[in-house]
C-alpha cells in the first residue's frame, strides 16, 4: 500500500522537477526582473507537500487497518509491487543522480549564465549544489528506494509466513517517519529562501569587511544579503568614499573585489560621499543579530 502510493507521488515529484528546472532557464521581463530562478523551489515546496499529503493518507489508513484488525493482504502481488518499486526507484534516482554530477563536473560554479536556446540553457542551470526541486526529488527517491526494500521484506514475510500481514501497516508507520525526516531539510532551505535569508555560505561581516579594504572606503551601511536560490546570492549596498578618490573607480573596484570572493549572482553598489554624521544614522547601522 505504501510502495504502491510512493511510487506514484515519485512520478510526480519527477515531472514537477523537470517543469520547474525548464521554467527557471526562462529570461528576465519586466514584471519578473530577476528571472524564474525561484520556480525551482517553489517546485520543491509542491513536492515536498505533495509527499507529506500522500504520506499523511497513508498513515491514516494504516491507523484504520490495525483497528479495524483489515488484513486483507495478498502476499504475491505486494511482493510483485515493493520489487517493480525496487526497479523504478533504483531507474530515478540514476537518472536525477546522472544530471546533478555530469553538469556539476562540467562547469565550475554552481549556477553559469543560461545559454541562448532553451535546450543549452536547461542544461547548464544544473551546477554542483543541484537544482533546488530536483535535490528535492533525489533525496525523495532514495528515501524510497530504502523504504522500498524494506516493504520488499516485509512482503517476503507475509508471503511464506501469511499470519503477520500486520507488517504492512507497521512497515508503513516505520518508512513514513523516514520520508518525513528526510523532507525535513529541503522544507527549511524552501522556507530559508522564500523568506529573504541571508546565504549560509557567506556572512555579513565578511562582505563588509571586504569592502573596506577597497581604496577610498570609509564606511559601509544598508548591507543586504539574500539568496535568490540556494546557489544564487545577491548583494545591496552603500559605501561612503571619500571625496578625493574617484566613484566610478570605487564602484569597479568594489564590484570586482565581490565577485572574486563572494561569486554574487547579481550586486547592487551605491557609492556617496562619506559624511562624520553617518555613524549616528540609524539607517546606516548594522543588523542586530
Amino acid at each position: 500500500m505504501t510502495d504502491a502510493a510512493h511510487l506514484l507521488t515519485d512520478l510526480g515529484s519527477m515531472c514537477v522537477s523537470i517543469f520547474s528546472l525548464w521554467i527557471s532557464t526562462r529570461p528576465p521581463t519586466k514584471t519578473m526582473n530577476f528571472g524564474w530562478h525561484r520556480s525551482e523551489i517553489l517546485g520543491a515546496l509542491a513536492s515536498v507537500l505533495s509527499i507529506w499529503i500522500v504520506t499523511g493518507v497513508l498513515v491514516y489508513l494504516a491507523a484504520a487497518r490495525i483497528i479495524n484488525n483489515d488484513y486483507d493482504i495478498d502476499g504475491h502481488v505486494m511482493l510483485i509491487t515493493s520489487g517493480c518499486a525496487v526497479g523504478v526507484n533504483v531507474i530515478m534516482a540514476y537518472i536525477l543522480h546522472q544530471s546533478t554530477t555530469f553538469h556539476g563536473h562540467s562547469h565550475g560554479s554552481g549556477y553559469e549564465k543560461i545559454g541562448d536556446s532553451p535546450t543549452s540553457g536547461l542544461l547548464m542551470h544544473i551546477g554542483p549544489h543541484g537544482n533546488t526541486s530536483v535535490r528535492a526529488a533525489f533525496i525523495h527517491v532514495i528515501g524510497d528506494l530504502l523504504q522500498s526494500i524494506g516493504v520488499m521484506v516485509a512482503a517476503i514475510m507475509i508471503y511464506f509466513k501469511p499470519q503477520y500481514k500486520i507488517a504492512d501497516p507497521v512497515c508503513t508507520f516505520l518508512f513514513s517517519i523516514f520520508v518525513l525526516g528526510t523532507t525535513t531539510t529541503i522544507l527549511k532551505d524552501v522556507f530559508w529562501v522564500l523568506m529573504e535569508g541571508a546565504p549560509h555560505s557567506i556572512s555579513h561581516g565578511a562582505v563588509k569587511e571586504v569592502l573596506l579594504t577597497v581604496e577610498g572606503v570609509r564606511s559601509v551601511h544598508s548591507l543586504k544579503l539574500w539568496a535568490l536560490t540556494l546557489s544564487q546570492n545577491v548583494v545591496s549596498v552603500h559605501v561612503a568614499i571619500d571625496g578625493s578618490h574617484d566613484p566610478d573607480t570605487v564602484l569597479r573596484e568594489a564590484t570586482e573585489v565581490l565577485q572574486s570572493k563572494f561569486d554574487f549572482f547579481m550586486s547592487t553598489i551605491q557609492v556617496e560621499k562619506y559624511l562624520e554624521d553617518m555613524g549616528d544614522c540609524p539607517q546606516c547601522q548594522d543588523p542586530m543579530g
